[in-house]
């Protein structure tokens, strides 16, 4: 098996992460909380699951103030009311351009991802792996997970793309160099 060109592999998953329409930002691990903040803009509610890096909490806390942030949400009546989330992932694949995320620490419970109009996701260039079956490797197949390529969306019968039917209308990638 050749050795992997990492540099051309995060090359391939930025340039399909932005082919199914969604925003890629690279960025060092020092900017993160910025870029995450510039990502929320006019954001006034968003749930920070937990396990996200603390200055990313710090920055958006610091923003918004404790009482339009959250960890969690009880019930989907609860998490209507979000505008964004922000989350880590367990993996991304450079053929698909494709972000798997597996509910674990940073990542919150697959409800949190699907209501907010927002996705905010940070991904770091040491878990994007080159396809489908070395991401299903890195996964524990215990765990519920969801794989995301680009915004929510669906076409109606006349194929007119309709975004935010089944999930975020907007997803930013932030690409993190390590």
């Amino acid at each position: 098996m050749p050795p992997v060109d990492r540099a051309a592999m995060l090359e391939r998953f930025a340039e399909l992460v932005a082919d199914y329409r969604a925003t890629v930002v690279r960025c060092e691990s020092s900017q993160v909380s910025v870029h995450v903040l510039k990502a929320l803009r006019d954001a006034q509610r968003v749930i920070l699951p937990e396990g996200l890096p603390e200055a990313v909490v710090e920055a958006v806390v610091g923003r918004l103030g404790e009482d339009a942030v959250a960890r969690d949400a009880a019930d989907h009546g609860e998490l209507e009311g979000f505008d964004a989330v922000v989350t880590t992932c367990a993996a991304g694949i450079a053929a698909t351009g494709t972000v798997v995320l597996d509910h674990g620490e940073g990542r919150g419970r697959r409800a949190l991802t699907l209501l907010p109009d927002l996705h905010v996701c940070i991904v770091r260039s040491g878990q994007v792996v080159p396809d489908v079956p070395d991401a299903v490797r890195r996964l524990d197949p215990q765990r519920p997970q969801t794989w995301i390529s680009g915004p929510s969306a669906t076409s109606d019968i006349e194929l007119s793309r309709v975004e935010g039917v089944h999930g975020p209308r907007t997803l930013v990638v932030l690409l993190v160099g390590d």
